[in-house]
């Protein structure tokens, strides 16, 4: 347990939020995988199994990467519309404490709801729930396009900025001055975009493949702006995927394809093209991003790999425009042979 954790913090928490009685016993058990919270496993006295998280000021990474705790409150909000559209789409908040940056929610065993990347990583790769991760993801997006009382209720572009722009496209742009430029103008269109809420960080290891379809967590940076974001977020890991998971990397590949042809199915906001001529150069920034930015993908550790993302990700981003079909290709011809 790291020297971060406080157990009587979290326990009287728990009790201010009314999830447990004075005196009543739990026992919590860190879960792991996240840079950016506290999360524990709560197992109650009277035997009931929940989460809770906590945001931390500064996230578990190399570089120093700050960001405000108040995002929490975000998140909460993010996972109440996502039910509020299906239920199936985020676990239920049960509970929050906003002024001890706290909240806590259901538990979904992992046994009938494995974590999305970890099934990857066994082996076990299908297509068909990449494409439903794109039909629920453009589902969001297109409960919320367009909606000014949304856009007012997570106007948190700040928190957004300090959690993704700042660390992948701005740190990026220091280490790569010859593609400063590009990447300093990606980080501008993003930020004057209000399309659609977005999610923020959709990434395997935030999706649990669920008995009815995808379940996703960890909305911390949610904050209305250009969905391409979350698209291009999900793809990018997918693409890592293939080059982490050589043995699988075709099913992998087929799964990149499905999510996008899903997503683009139910892209009602606007031309599918324009989403995917912005989406497209993010995938190639974010790729670049994850071997050199702040937050590199912990998984990917052979030179050899990183310096094969990192130059198929510089050839994209000093390429003409391009779109999602032309990255697929191109991403198949060098990645999958």
């Amino acid at each position: 347990m790291s020297d971060t954790v406080d157990e009587p913090g979290l326990l009287e928490a728990l009790r201010a939020c009314g999830l447990l009685a004075a005196g009543e016993a739990a026992t919590l058990q860190p879960l792991t995988g996240g840079v950016s919270s506290d999360v524990f496993r709560v197992d109650t006295g009277d035997g009931r199994t929940l989460v809770v998280k906590r945001s931390i000021p500064r996230l578990r990474v190399k570089e120093e990467w700050l960001a405000p705790v108040e995002r929490v409150a975000g998140e909460v909000r993010w996972l109440k519309l996502a039910r509020s559209i299906d239920p199936r789409l985020a676990p239920e908040v049960l509970a929050e404490l906003p002024e001890a940056h706290v909240f806590a929610m259901e538990f979904l065993d992992p046994a009938s709801h494995p974590v999305w990347k970890d099934e990857m990583a066994a082996g076990r790769v299908d297509p068909a729930f990449g494409a439903a991760v794109g039909r629920d993801l453009a589902l969001i997006h297109g409960r919320t396009a367009g909606r000014p009382d949304i856009a007012a209720a997570f106007d948190t572009y700040d928190f957004f900025f300090a959690l993704r722009v700042s660390p992948f496209l701005l740190f990026t742009a220091e280490r790569h001055p010859d593609l400063a430029p590009r990447l300093k103008a990606l980080a501008e269109d993003l930020g004057r975009r209000r399309i659609a809420l977005m999610h923020g960080d959709v990434s395997p290891k935030n999706i649990l493949v669920g008995p009815r379809g995808p379940v996703f967590l960890d909305a911390e940076t949610t904050a209305y702006g250009d969905p391409a974001f979350d698209l291009a977020f999900c793809l990018t890991h997918l693409l890592l995927k293939t080059v982490w998971l050589r043995p699988h990397r075709e099913a992998v590949m087929d799964s990149f394809d499905a999510l996008r042809g899903a997503y683009a199915a139910g892209l009602t906001w606007e031309p599918p093209a324009a989403l995917s001529a912005r989406a497209a150069p993010l995938v190639s920034a974010l790729l670049l991003a994850r071997v050199d930015g702040k937050s590199p993908a912990p998984y990917i550790t052979d030179p050899i790999d990183k310096d094969f993302i990192r130059r198929s990700a510089e050839a994209l981003l000093g390429a003409a425009e391009f779109d999602l079909d032309r990255l697929s290709a191109r991403w198949r011809r060098e990645a999958l042979t």
